[in-house]
């Protein structure tokens, strides 16, 4: 029965992908659903992309080690959606851009710098959907008899196939199916029969060690560094962006992104209580990760624990999908048209990439180079985790700051950007070879030489132009007038 679930749950998805392939007429329907999507859409598929494979089976393998801290990797997440949401939405929805080295461009009027930066986040992009697509074989591997690598080809065929038919309208509508698939999996079903499996709350303050129930049992350090590695991410990555900018207005992207962010904390609530009720019921895995698809099989009736096992699936396909539009689109707008421009392409033809009338077929054709690439580099990670936060890592400390100072601070510069970017993001590589990986070190080293140099060079260099600083204006004034 949760075999037929799921099957019923991937030609669903396929289902939806052909459905929505009629309204991606334009290049701004393919890349950001026409930007028009009300609050019910909106929320649901913001929700749905932040909330990937790392918040449902990771943030139950968290909550089986650690208890109800356990949550604080999702509320982190939910703590930068919530301030992307409050104070720089409604600013990047007014942009009307496609990506966020346009963004860049916009603001500091350098091609070099923004183009650089295009590079970096390509390749955080590719790595978020590598991460989301590997993580398919910690379920398809277990309801079928299948290897990890047809495990991955499985979901990564799926995923390709939806999301190439119509780009960010299939991604929105098969994002709100996952919403309530998510909501339902997880809140409604999973969550109660966990609690019920351990005896109740009784039952776990019976079983278990008093640290499961204390908030700080994971360490001070390293929920610090989550709140900075990921609520900082989700402040700049294309991903995230990309979907600010399918809002149909300034409100719905701060308000809905803000109800998004509530969500998201409560889910990441759900997880840690489930993964705690595992270590109550089955304290002798030997992967935490394990516990998700556990509790589902063994606690929860047949039927009932498909729908939850596909709430797993949901949440990996609606990142890697949500990722794998997101590079496409960070590849055709920045990465191709400046190796054109490098190599003597017409301007003409670069600007028509950039355009909002630019050929979706060649939109669709991106994303199928970008999914297989995708599904391919999945079969060799040996390590999500390390990939993701090498991913994060440098997008944090290499971007954050000249993205944000570019928001709010009208005396950077271009030079002080591009210092900023090449400086955080060296520093970061060569402190995560220096302390490894998964160190604290790199992170903060990255951000506090990213921002002292792009400070002093700002202050030492001219201001940006009057001309620049005048368009960057009027776009948002003509924008949110």
């Amino acid at each position: 029965m949760n075999v037929l679930v799921i099957v019923l749950y991937l030609v669903a998805m396929v289902v939806i992908g052909l459905w929505a392939a009629r309204r991606a007429k334009t290049a701004t329907d393919y890349r950001v659903a026409g930007r028009r999507l009300g609050p019910g859409l909106y929320t649901s598929t913001m929700a749905a992309v932040v909330l990937g494979g790392a918040s449902t089976v990771g943030g139950v393998g968290l909550g089986y080690q650690y208890g109800i801290s356990g949550m604080w990797l999702v509320v982190a997440i939910a703590t930068g959606l919530a301030a992307l949401s409050l104070f720089f939405a409604g600013r990047i929805q007014s942009l009307k851009v496609f990506t966020v080295s346009q963004m860049l461009q916009l603001r500091y009027g350098d091609r070099g710098g923004a183009s650089a930066s295009s590079f970096v986040m390509l390749a955080y992009t590719l790595m978020i959907s590598v991460t989301s697509t590997a993580a398919y074989a910690s379920i398809f591997s277990v309801l079928f008899p299948i290897s990890r690598p047809w495990a991955i080809l499985l979901g990564g065929a799926v995923v390709i196939a939806y999301s190439v038919l119509g780009g960010m309208w299939s991604i929105t509508l098969t994002d709100l199916m996952q919403f309530v698939f998510m909501t339902v999996g997880m809140f409604l079903v999973l969550l109660p029969f966990s609690i019920s499996a351990a005896g109740g709350i009784s039952g776990l303050t019976e079983r278990l060690d008093s640290t499961y129930f204390e908030w700080g049992s994971m360490g001070s350090q390293a929920i610090i560094t989550q709140f900075v590695v990921y609520g900082f991410g989700m402040l700049i990555g294309q991903d995230i962006w990309q979907r600010v900018f399918t809002a149909r207005s300034p409100q719905v992207a701060r308000w809905a992104g803000l109800g998004a962010a509530v969500y998201v904390a409560l889910y990441g609530v759900a997880g840690a209580l489930i993964g705690t009720a595992a270590a109550a019921v089955l304290p002798n895995l030997s992967v935490p990760e394990e516990a998700f698809a556990a509790m589902a099989q063994m606690h929860v009736p047949a039927g009932l624990g498909g729908v939850v096992l596909a709430a797993g699936v949901a949440a990996m396909m609606s990142t890697a999908s949500g990722a794998m539009i997101a590079a496409s689109t960070v590849a055709r707008v920045d990465v191709v048209p400046t190796l054109k421009d490098l190599f003597g392409a017409s301007p003409d033809d670069v600007a028509r990439a950039r355009s909002e009338d630019a050929s979706v077929f060649k939109d669709r054709v991106y994303v199928v180079v970008v999914g297989l690439v995708v599904t391919f580099v999945s079969m060799l990670v040996p390590s999500t985790v390390v990939a993701l936060t090498i991913a994060y890592n440098v997008l944090v400390g290499g971007l954050l700051v000249a993205i944000l100072g570019g928001l709010v601070w009208k005396r950077g510069t271009a030079m002080g950007a591009a210092g900023s970017m090449a400086v955080g993001s060296l520093v970061t590589l060569v402190s995560m070879a220096a302390f490894g990986v998964l160190a604290n070190s790199p992170i903060y080293l990255g951000l506090l030489t990213s921002l002292l140099v792009y400070v002093v060079v700002s202050l030492l260099t001219k201001r940006t132009s009057t001309e620049v600083s005048a368009k960057w204006s009027r776009r948002i004034k003509e924008a949110t007038s």
